[in-house]
């Protein structure tokens, strides 16, 4: 039988399959947070987005901006060709982070254990530490390196190896006090081996060696395990979405795109684009949410507008930020842990996120103004709070809202297996939530 389909249905159909494995790549692309952000660059730059130097002095024509700090990215479109850039228009952001739990690698990672050549780990934010057993995987991140012809300048280099060279091993079967579970120690358990034999060897000389760098030359790395197993949509209908760093890559490929689609025109929103490091982790650091990185962007914005710090004061409390990450769908093996009333399903639309203590930002004022967003998108809105006698995580938002006096609202797109090394989302969700944060941000 042929089933036939309207154009607006075709449409809505593409739209969903392209969403979904532009995210694939997306994700793919970006095994670090220093390659998120390049992914977003390059994406940002080929659509004319010139990029900026904090310690430059910044132009004060209407256009489209980024500038980079270290993990981290803001971009942000201020007029156009038609007209100046309004230094009263209030903000509309989107902020989301680029860094998710991992295994990352130690300072001094070399050991040699029982006629294994190992390389010495430790977890990043809370890693679920069982699912980055016996998998095979690859490095990224970035070197700090030796430059200049007196070798006195540093630069940084991105590095990835998506070759299979570290595994960590689950112990057998066989051999644990209790088949049933077996308890890991981060110190212990998460080391991954990555060749056998007594001879000694630089695990940092091989990495530097693949990036074609000398490794006299290298004086810092940061460095981190990446799954290798490419991003896919699957199920049988095609419908779910299996990648690693869903979140909160899913949020920053959202996010992008909801910028690109952006159209401002004179005297409406300015949109702007926050990808922070380090939030798995606690923000705290001088590309964090809870550094200066978003304050001092959005008043330069303002001072290169011809205005000054009283209007740029003004224009925080009618401005709006959405702090997108991913929420928790409601698990079909354990639907006993969520609140009941609140069931989150995924391709059902993005979901706005409250807790009354705080963990994350909305209240009614924000809830509405997204509640609207989603309207105007055409995208339904679930809505989620967390049980009351579990702990909760949070987000970027309540320390966002706090740092620049900006009223928040949380959301997300919903997933399953939240800090796993591989996640899952609905295929469609991808196209809903882009949708909705586009419409959120053009006011």
């Amino acid at each position: 039988m042929m089933v036939t389909m309207s154009g607006g249905q075709q449409q809505r159909e593409t739209s969903m399959s392209a969403g979904a494995a532009g995210l694939c790549d997306f994700i793919d692309a970006s095994p670090s947070p220093f390659h998120a952000c390049a992914t977003v660059a390059q994406r940002l730059l080929d659509v004319g987005y010139t990029e900026l130097r904090e310690a430059d002095r910044w132009p004060d024509r209407p256009g489209r901006y980024f500038t980079v700090r270290a993990g981290s990215l803001v971009a942000w479109r201020g007029g156009d060709h038609q007209g100046a850039p309004n230094p009263h228009a209030p903000f509309r952001i989107v902020g989301a982070h680029t860094d998710s739990p991992n295994l990352r690698v130690k300072q001094h990672p070399d050991r040699l254990v029982a006629g294994w050549r190992v390389v010495a780990l430790q977890p990043y934010g809370g890693a679920w530490l069982n699912s980055w057993l016996d998998r095979d995987l690859g490095i990224s991140g970035r070197l700090s390196v030796r430059d200049g012809a007196d070798g006195t300048a540093v630069s940084h280099r991105l590095v990835r190896i998506d070759d299979p060279i570290l595994r960590v091993p689950q112990l057998a079967i066989h051999l644990a006090e209790d088949r049933k579970s077996l308890t890991l120690d981060p110190q212990q358990h998460v080391n991954a081996v990555w060749g056998s034999g007594d001879q000694a060897g630089s695990f940092l000389a091989y990495v530097a060696q693949r990036a074609d760098v000398a490794a006299a030359d290298v004086l810092a790395a940061d460095l981190m395990t990446h799954d290798l197993t490419p991003s896919a949509v699957i199920g049988a209908d095609a419908s779910l979405l299996s990648a690693p760093r869903l979140d909160n890559l899913a949020s920053c490929y959202a996010g992008m795109e909801a910028l690109l689609a952006a159209e401002p025109g004179a005297g409406q929103a300015v949109p702007v684009l926050a990808l922070f490091d380090h939030e798995e982790v606690g923000s705290t650091s001088d590309h964090g949410a809870q550094s200066n990185l978003l304050t001092t962007v959005l008043e330069r914005i303002t001072l290169a507008a011809g205005a000054g710090r009283e209007d740029h004061l003004r224009r925080l409390p009618v401005s709006l930020l959405a702090s997108a990450d991913m929420a928790h769908a409601t698990h079909p093996n354990y639907p006993d842990r969520h609140e009941p009333g609140h069931r989150i399903e995924v391709n059902a639309g993005p979901v706005l996120k409250v807790h009354p203590n705080l963990r994350y930002a909305t209240d009614g004022r924000t809830a509405a103004a997204f509640e609207l967003a989603c309207r105007q998108a055409g995208v339904s809105l679930q809505r989620y709070e967390h049980r009351a006698d579990l702990p909760c995580g949070s987000t970027i938002g309540p320390m966002a809202s706090a740092r620049t006096g900006i009223p928040t609202v949380d959301v997300g797109a919903p997933q399953l297996a939240m800090h796993s090394a591989r996640e899952l989302m609905g295929a469609h969700d991808v196209a809903a939530y882009s949708a909705a944060l586009h419409a959120f941000l053009c006011g």
